[in-house]
């Protein structure tokens, strides 16, 4: 296993500050240690996951991990990164937004394949969603940039609304960093633009219906949820517009007719 890094928001992308954090994305924040078994299942499953990835010949992949159970929502995975094969911190280093330990706040990471699912999974099962070549040469110079600095926002908000820039969650990082990569070279350098970009290919995430009980509870008792970015109408209404693993992916199909998925059981 390399040590999880944190990018530096005043630094370019190779130089890279030593960071211990504890850090969690899309599952609850437990300071309970893994069992044997559990490290060996996670483990196993990076292995397999770099496996994959050799064999697809990638240079560039979006790697989905489960570390909440979201079933209830219709959803599989909770939590993706991006995984780059030539990576200044390592072979398929995984960069992604990681909430820290429950808090309001976010750090940008660089992760080996064993960190990224070496944690407290509810499945040990993945997801990969290779780009085409193009995309996948776009996002290689673009992780090797300061852009994806500039578009992490580390005020957290586990539910954030996909159009507005008063929060973030993980994998809204990772599909504004896919806006700055799809659009025209220099076109998407900040949130705004990404988010302009995307309305202007007409993109609407899956809606997630979340009932007035639920929200209440969990304003009132989790840090890291808010509601108060979100459309006031549709907030009321239970309709939750916000960025899960599930909707970058509606993103990459919309655009990307190259795309491949696989899953990893």
């Amino acid at each position: 296993m390399r040590p999880r890094t944190l990018l530096a928001a005043a630094l370019l992308l190779p130089a890279l500050l030593a960071a211990s954090l504890p850090a969690r994305a899309g599952q609850p924040c437990e300071e309970r240690p893994l069992a044997p078994h559990e490290v060996v299942l996670s483990m196993d499953l990076a292995q397999r996951t770099v496996q994959a990835l050799e064999a697809s010949g990638a240079r560039v992949a979006l790697v989905a991990r489960a570390g909440q159970d979201l079933g209830k929502y219709g959803l599989r995975y909770s939590h993706m990164g991006i995984a780059v094969r030539e990576h200044p911190a390592g072979r398929w280093t995984v960069v992604h937004a990681l909430n820290d330990c429950g808090s309001a706040v976010s750090g940008l990471y660089n992760e080996g394949m064993g960190n990224f699912f070496l944690t407290d999974l509810v499945r040990h099962d993945a997801q990969l969603l290779i780009p085409g070549p193009q995309l996948q040469d776009r996002l290689a110079a673009l992780l090797a940039s300061r852009t994806p600095l500039r578009l992490h926002e580390p005020r957290y908000n586990m539910l954030s609304y996909v159009y507005s820039t008063r929060y973030q969650n993980s994998n809204q990082w990772v599909l504004e960093t896919l806006a700055a990569g799809l659009a025209p070279a220099g076109r998407v350098e900040t949130r705004q633009e990404a988010q302009a970009w995307l309305r202007s290919i007409g993109y609407q995430p899956p809606t997630i219906e979340i009932p007035a009980a639920v929200r209440l509870g969990a304003r009132m008792f989790r840090a890291n949820v808010a509601f108060d970015d979100h459309p006031f109408e549709r907030r009321m209404a239970g309709q939750i517009d916000t960025v899960s693993t599930d909707a970058v992916l509606r993103m990459l199909r919309m655009v990307d007719p190259q795309v491949a998925v696989l899953q990893l059981q």
